[in-house]
């Protein structure tokens, strides 16, 4: 995909990797781009800055754990910038929590993490198979090829998050609807940062396994993977070697995080 001319969503698009993806694809020459995110001074900011005559950029507050407010998104879109070419599925959650977390918590990473998703393509796969195709981005983690140390909500969902993407390419591949995964390791986001201050095991043992990329770096991926269509998109390249080493040796490899979890843990 090219992404010049296209109407692209983007939710959690107001700060992080979703701040630098609508910036990005601005300057690729996008025609129109929503920023939807749930903070509304944010997501209100970055429309500002990206609004020129070649390029609308809108503004939507959306709480994409709500299926009421996904659906309203994208009938939005369509409305005010005509079909969506491609919607990515950024927005997410993380936060320490064993299997004990409430589930209150629980549920509600649920949501954020892998519910949005499939609200998001529950309303666009009607229209994008009514018009021949179109495009899904899912933001998962290389938590969800891998898994985080010290926080299973996370993990879990990202794992699902991954699983949903593909099973939306094989399942609707030949209807014309193309799927990437984005599974990123350690990125220099609010997300990240906050669990760096706060000392959260998962946050040290992101920094441990590979280095902190900027949000900048992680766009220019997503652009690639974009343009060559690619199912997996993996701005840190090693993450592909740790995936082999885990199918080739599982024992081994959980070996190695227990020891990783041994000197990050609690």
């Amino acid at each position: 995909m090219e992404l010049a001319g296209k109407v692209v969503v983007v939710t959690g698009g107001a700060s992080g990797i979703g701040k630098a993806m609508c910036e990005r694809f601005v300057a690729e020459g996008a025609a129109g781009v929503v920023i939807a995110d749930v903070d509304e001074r944010g997501a209100l900011s970055l429309a500002e800055s990206l609004a020129s005559p070649d390029a609308r950029a809108i503004p939507i507050v959306a709480d994409v754990s709500q299926e009421s407010d996904v659906v309203a998104l994208v009938d939005r879109a369509e409305k005010e910038l005509g079909p969506i070419d491609l919607f990515c599925s950024n927005a997410g959650i993380a936060g320490p929590g064993d299997v004990d977390a409430p589930d209150a918590e629980w549920d509600h990473v649920w949501r954020v993490n892998l519910m949005s998703t499939v609200y998001a393509t529950r309303a666009l796969l009607p229209l994008m198979e009514e018009r021949g195709g179109g495009y899904l981005l899912v933001t998962a983690s290389a938590a969800g090829l891998l898994t985080n140390l010290g926080s299973a909500p996370y993990s879990v969902t990202k794992h699902a998050a991954v699983a949903l993407a593909e099973w939306i390419s094989i399942s609707h591949g030949d209807d014309g609807i193309k799927v990437s995964c984005l599974c990123p390791q350690g990125v220099r986001t609010p997300l990240l940062e906050r669990g760096l201050v706060a000392a959260e095991p998962s946050a040290a043992s992101v920094l441990a396994s590979g280095k902190m990329i900027e949000p900048e770096e992680v766009a220019a991926a997503v652009v690639e993977g974009l343009r060559d269509e690619r199912f997996l998109i993996l701005p840190h390249p090693e993450v592909a070697g740790y995936v082999r080493h885990r199918a080739e040796d599982p024992d081994r490899w959980l070996d190695g995080m227990r020891r990783l979890w041994a000197r990050y843990g609690p």
